[in-house]
């Protein structure tokens, strides 16, 4: 029956993962395309873990595959985050069709310029290599 639940949560994560393999080609921009990858990725590769765990029923190998699912779950959707934070902030164009672009309104709306930094430093704040 465990070979049964193995291999029906196998199949599962790895057509979650063909899938976000589909929706990386088919996504019109690069925010929609991580965001396609980082979900899809996540479930399925944790649900290939999970997989593994039931496999193998080992208390080691079941504590490892869990604590790397774990370290997934918590690292990927940050890295996501950051990796749309740097390409909006280095002006990586949205798809034509996108209706709203909240960030920009919040960047209008505090006066934040992100991109530009340089009247914040003091002269004898930068470094050697930058004088």
């Amino acid at each position: 029956m465990s070979d049964f639940f193995m291999a029906l949560i196998g199949t599962i994560g790895a057509l979650f993962i063909l899938l976000a393999a589909i929706g990386m080609l088919r996504m019109p921009d690069f925010y929609l395309r991580v965001s396609v990858a980082t979900k899809g990725g996540s479930l399925g590769v944790g649900l290939i873990l999970v997989a593994a765990a039931i496999h193998f029923a080992d208390f080691g190998i079941t504590t490892r595959a869990l604590a790397i699912l774990f370290f997934i779950l918590i690292t990927a959707p940050v890295s996501a985050h950051l990796l749309g934070r740097v390409a909006y902030l280095s002006k990586v164009g949205l798809w034509k069709d996108t209706s709203r672009d909240d960030l920009a309104a919040k960047i209008l709306e505090d006066g934040l310029d992100e991109l530009d930094h340089s009247e914040d430093q003091n002269p004898s704040d930068k470094t050697d290599l930058e004088r």
